[in-house]
């Protein structure tokens, strides 16, 4: 109800002094759990209240491999919808193939060029124009903790690998789950994302997941990055096969983990539950990766529509997405941040404000990475090939990091 208050008085800043002719939107996405749900009915709202209908095309499934499978069917036989969630180098895929329309009207009048980041910016063109609206910022490489369980075990929250594993022992120890994890492909894809970061550094890991350098995906660094990965096997119960992400966040939340390797998103979850950042739960760097942000945008790629009405609510969607209204409801439920630099944070949490904090000073530092994890470093292709291989290995008792980070190098050549 406090969702939906805050909503109508941003809807009637968004919406006063204009008239919308009615149209229909149909948006694909994959926004399903609490938190995101939460967020998804702040667009639905703020559509139908400019008197437009919202036709809900929700796919379930935390890394959006359902809903690009059946994206990929509607486009095909020429029924797409309105906008689809659609991530990085996908959305140039999609324009290149025709499918898209521009957006250049409505980013020339609210200025997109000049509110955000050239780093976003330059993912939602094709060709110089707008095919997409980014509509906030992830940061992927979080830990997130539950403070009570940790002084329970004796255990210090860790910033290093090293800690994490001594942390890990002690918690273990004391008969709690260290770490909660879901036995997804793109989950584990997650967690080892963090792994390679802290043992590569942001420079490296550009090397091997942005510009595909084959001695560094097959290289030493890589080797020991799978080791530790694989380390962490340890730490996970046994009951994570095919567990969804936001149920690994209720582990921690209620206690039965210590923590998680999981992007902002989680957060969501923990706002969900009522509970208060810095108090019932911390956020911190994933071990290793301070001065570090690895970023994944979520973004509405904009379909060719045949009917006026349509089109019309279609631009008014992109439009709503970046005002700052719709920007703080949005964000403050998903627990991700506004895409828009020139935001106020003060009416975030303290996880937030840390975010947009390590948002700006990375991208000065060259600390800002996209993630592979998340389709914002690679093509959905080499992306594939990079989870198969992942998974296999990390659920394989026996694996060798030598001879994965060598298949792992011709997987991605296989796929360029």
């Amino acid at each position: 109800m406090k969702l939906i208050r805050h909503l109508m008085v941003a809807i009637a800043l968004c919406v006063a002094g204009s008239s919308a002719q009615a149209g229909e939107v149909e948006v694909l996405h994959w926004w399903t759990s609490g938190g995101e749900a939460k967020a998804a009915a702040a667009l639905k709202q703020m559509m139908e209240d400019q008197g437009h209908t919202w036709k809900d095309f929700a796919v379930a499934g935390g890394g959006g491999e359902a809903a690009m499978t059946v994206l990929k069917t509607r486009a095909v036989s020429g029924n797409p919808p309105a906008a689809a969630q659609i991530k990085g180098l996908d959305i140039q895929e999609w324009a290149k193939l025709g499918f898209l329309t521009s957006l250049d009207d409505v980013a020339d009048k609210a200025n997109w060029d000049s509110m955000l980041p050239p780093v976003v910016s330059k993912v939602m063109k094709y060709e110089g124009h707008y095919v997409a609206v980014p509509i906030n910022v992830h940061r992927v490489n979080w830990l997130w903790v539950n403070p009570a369980v940790f002084k329970k075990a004796g255990a210090e929250v860790p910033t290093t690998l090293d800690e994490f594993f001594a942390a890990a022992d002690k918690l273990k120890a004391a008969g709690v789950v260290p770490l909660a994890h879901g036995g997804q492909a793109w989950q584990d894809a997650t967690l080892f994302e963090a792994v390679a970061l802290a043992v590569l550094g942001p420079k490296d890991y550009t090397a091997a997941f942005v510009e595909h350098d084959m001695d560094v995906l097959s290289g030493p660094k890589m080797v020991e990055a799978l080791t530790k990965f694989h380390r962490m096997r340890d730490y996970i119960d046994p009951n994570s096969v095919g567990r969804d992400w936001n149920v690994a966040t209720k582990m921690v939340i209620n206690g039965d983990a210590a923590m998680q390797i999981m992007g902002d998103w989680a957060k969501g979850e923990f706002t969900a539950a009522d509970k208060v950042a810095g108090k019932d739960y911390l956020c911190v760097p994933a071990p290793g990766t301070q001065g570090t942000f690895t970023f994944n945008i979520d973004s509405l790629a904009m379909f060719k529509l045949n009917d006026e009405e349509n089109e019309k609510a279609q631009k008014d969607l992109a439009r709503t997405i970046l005002e700052p209204e719709f920007q703080t409801l949005f964000n403050t439920a998903k627990g991700s941040i506004p895409v828009r630099t020139d935001m106020d944070m003060s009416n975030f949490d303290a996880c937030a404000q840390k975010s947009m904090e390590a948002f700006k000073s990375t991208a000065d530092t060259g600390g800002l990475v996209p993630s592979f994890a998340h389709g914002l470093a690679t093509t959905s292709a080499v992306q594939g090939q990079i989870f198969d291989v992942i998974t296999n290995f990390f659920n394989q008792k026996d694996a060798d990091p030598k001879a994965t980070a060598k298949s792992l190098a011709s997987a991605v050549q296989s796929a360029l």
